[in-house]
């Protein structure tokens, strides 16, 4: 399919303030039909191909460790495919963001898919901006399937309120992960919102601080989700905490130092703020 035929997605997205609400609430919220089923199915192909074409994931599961067993892990297919950059760079998404964030426009950090296999293993309990060099409280993550999934297709499960005191621990995706996060989950008495069935083009939009994980996949289809990460456009880099950060500071903002200004070529700004101003 030729790329100028597939769905635009610059439509606008009705985000309310009760939408808003419950983001900035509880860490996380979920929206329906932000893409509609025809428009997740246009663009289902195109991305299943390039995550298949650039995945160097070889291994059967059962050689694989637990990080490797939760999913397979593409990242940055929007600057290898322009069929998948045109929705990674849609502004109907990229204005969600930044109307849940309080922001004019928002930059994307880096878009990646996350096809759970079946008898994919869980994704432990972690937070998204442990491995940014970034303000975890000013970036956040869309979450979307590009097919019909329940629960056991490994959908997410929130910790709700979680997001509120910012890093909780610098641990990265694993069982120590989960072993940390529910003690303190537990500790701090937050409710975890379980996953719910959604549609293709239904989305969860979390911030960088909120605890979360996912089931594995007890089905027998892949789960194939694709997600994004955008930052609110004016943050500063920030000196890495930890080794991970600073491999993504190497990665997603590429030729920038801690105390630089967020952004490139690597990081355009998005919305349709930016593209009004």
């Amino acid at each position: 399919m030729p790329t100028d035929t597939l769905p635009a997605l610059t439509t606008a997205y009705p985000v309310g303030d009760a939408h808003v609400d419950a983001f900035r609430a509880d860490g996380f919220v979920r929206l329906r039909g932000v893409a509609r089923p025809e428009e997740a199915a246009a663009y289902r192909g195109p991305i299943a191909a390039a995550v298949e074409r650039l995945s160097t994931e070889s291994r059967p599961l059962a050689e694989r460790d637990g990080y490797g067993m939760a999913f397979l892990q593409v990242m940055n297919l929007w600057r290898h495919d322009e069929a998948v950059a045109r929705f990674v760079l849609a502004s109907r998404f990229a204005d969600v963001a930044a109307r849940l964030l309080g922001v004019p426009s928002v930059r994307l950090y880096h878009d990646q898919a996350l096809f759970k296999e079946p008898g994919g293993a869980r994704t432990p309990w972690h937070q998204d901006a442990m491995y940014w060099p970034l303000d975890g409280s000013r970036c956040l993550t869309m979450w979307m399937p590009l097919v019909d999934i329940t629960p056991g297709h490994g959908g997410l499960s929130f910790a709700r309120g979680s997001h509120v005191d910012g890093p909780l621990s610098d641990i990265g995706i694993s069982d120590a992960s989960e072993k940390h996060f529910d003690r303190l989950v537990a500790g701090r008495g937050l409710h975890i919102d379980e996953p719910v069935a959604m549609r293709a083009g239904d989305a969860s939009f979390h911030w960088g601080w909120t605890v979360h994980r996912a089931l594995g996949n007890s089905a027998d289809e892949m789960r194939e989700v694709m997600t994004v990460i955008w930052f609110a456009d004016g943050l500063d880099v920030l000196e890495p905490a930890n080794d991970a950060q600073a491999n993504d500071l190497g990665s997603w903002l590429p030729g920038q130092a801690p105390g630089d200004r967020a952004g490139g070529a690597a990081n355009p700004v998005l919305g349709a703020a930016s593209s009004a101003g």
